[in-house]
């Protein structure tokens, strides 16, 4: 048990200590936070959230470094990756719930397969045209949503300053070539519990 307390703290010091300024904000939420609309106290909470859930999920298996994505908004944990059975995607999904000051969690794991290159590749391409689409239309932030692709369905998760904003993220995905399925996890500014002023 103390073992497993060590490494917890030295998996929260690593990863705390990643912390930059970059194109993802500095507290690495893949939100900026010149354009978040989340009050400060709420970009903080959301990340000791997010990173506080990310090195529970390390210590069950570090295999889920690669595999599994956490996101946290408001309060609010969105998961994606690939697992092996339906039982680690049950586990994880209590394991995101326990986490304090959890509002809900929304789990998108998806069941390993054969790993198909051919797929991963158009995986990739969607995601990148998504994301371009997304910096070259000035009436969306394209830095306040995280884009996941798996199996041609576009996974985005955000936070959309009006819903004329969330409705053309939506739109610019289901215009790329080859996507089978948009599930948008986009909150609007007005949803959140405390906003900037």
């Amino acid at each position: 048990m103390k073992s497993k307390t060590i490494i917890l703290l030295l998996i929260c010091f690593f990863l705390t200590g990643c912390f930059g300024v970059s194109s993802t904000g500095i507290f690495g939420t893949g939100v900026s936070v010149a354009t978040d609309p989340r009050s400060i106290g709420t970009q903080i909470d959301d990340s000791i959230m997010q990173k506080n859930l990310s090195a529970r999920i390390l210590l069950i298996d570090k295999n889920y470094f690669l595999s599994v994505k956490t996101k946290v908004i408001d309060g609010r944990i969105f998961i994606t990756g690939k697992v092996e059975d339906p039982e680690e995607k049950l586990k994880l999904t209590k394991l995101a719930w326990e986490t304090q000051g959890v509002r809900s969690v929304k789990n998108d794991l998806k069941i390993k397969e054969k790993f198909n290159i051919k797929q991963s590749a158009k995986d990739l391409l969607i995601t990148s045209q998504l994301r371009s689409a997304l910096i070259f239309n000035d009436k969306i932030k394209a830095t306040n949503y995280q884009i996941d692709t798996y199996k041609r369905k576009i996974y985005i998760y955000g936070i959309a300053m009006n819903s004329e904003e969330k409705n053309l993220v939506v739109q610019e995905a289901k215009e790329i070539l080859d996507v089978e399925n948009v599930i948008a996890s986009i909150l609007l500014v007005e949803d959140l519990r405390i906003k900037k002023n």
